[in-house]
C-alpha cells in the first residue's frame, strides 16, 4: 500500500502515450484504480485526477479535451482509498509548481459533462425560449446530437478508434457523456 512517504515524483514517472497505435487507450488501465496527470502534445500538465476505473475516466477526459490529452503518468495503487490518491494528486500539483487549468479555471471542461446547450444558435435559442417542453427537448437533442457529431470528427481526426456512445437520456437535457 502508498503511503505518504513512498508517493513517487511525478518527474519519475514515465510518459505513456494516450492513445497507442491503434487508437486505443492503455489496457493496463481498465478496472485499476488510481492517480493520473494528463499531458498535452507539448508535455505540458493539463490535469491531475484520480479514480476507482482509471480507463474510464480517460476516456471521458479524451472524449471532453481531444486536443489536450497526448501523455499520461499514471500511479495505480492496489485498495481504494482516497487520501493516498488526494495525497498524490496534490504531491503531484505542487511537484509541478503550478494548478493546472484542467483543476482550476477548466475544471468544468474536465470533469463534467458536455454542455451542447452553449452551442445553440441565436435561432434556436429563440425557438427554444418559446416552446413547450417536449419541442425544448427534442430541441436540445437534436443540439446535442450536433455537438456529438464534432466531438466524433475531432476524436477521429486523432486516431482514436475505439468505440464511444453517449448517454441517450442526457441528450433530451443537453448533455453529452459516455454511457
Amino acid at each position: 500500500m502508498t503511503t505518504d512517504t513512498n508517493i513517487p515524483a511525478l518527474a519519475s514517472l514515465e510518459y505513456i502515450s494516450y492513445l497507442d497505435t491503434n487508437g486505443q487507450l492503455p489496457e493496463q488501465f481498465q478496472g485499476k484504480v488510481g492517480v493520473y496527470a494528463i499531458f498535452d502534445q507539448e508535455k505540458v500538465l493539463q490535469f491531475v485526477g484520480y479514480s476507482r476505473d482509471v480507463d474510464l475516466s480517460l476516456k471521458q477526459h479524451l472524449v471532453r479535451q481531444p486536443q489536450k490529452c497526448y501523455w499520461l503518468k499514471v500511479q495505480t495503487i492496489d485498495r481504494p482509498s482516497r487520501t493516498i490518491l488526494e495525497s498524490i494528486r496534490d504531491a503531484w500539483t505542487e511537484e509541478n509548481g503550478f494548478i493546472p487549468t484542467g483543476n482550476e479555471s477548466e475544471e468544468a471542461q474536465w470533469t463534467q459533462p458536455i454542455d451542447a446547450k452553449v452551442a445553440m444558435t441565436t435561432d434556436e435559442q429563440s425557438s427554444y425560449k418559446s416552446s413547450d417542453e417536449l419541442t425544448q427537448s427534442k430541441l436540445l437533442k437534436t443540439v446535442a446530437r450536433r455537438v456529438e457529431s464534432q466531438v466524433l470528427t475531432q476524436l477521429e481526426s486523432r486516431g482514436v478508434q475505439m468505440q464511444i456512445r453517449f448517454n441517450p437520456k442526457l441528450k433530451e437535457k443537453g448533455l453529452l457523456d459516455l454511457k
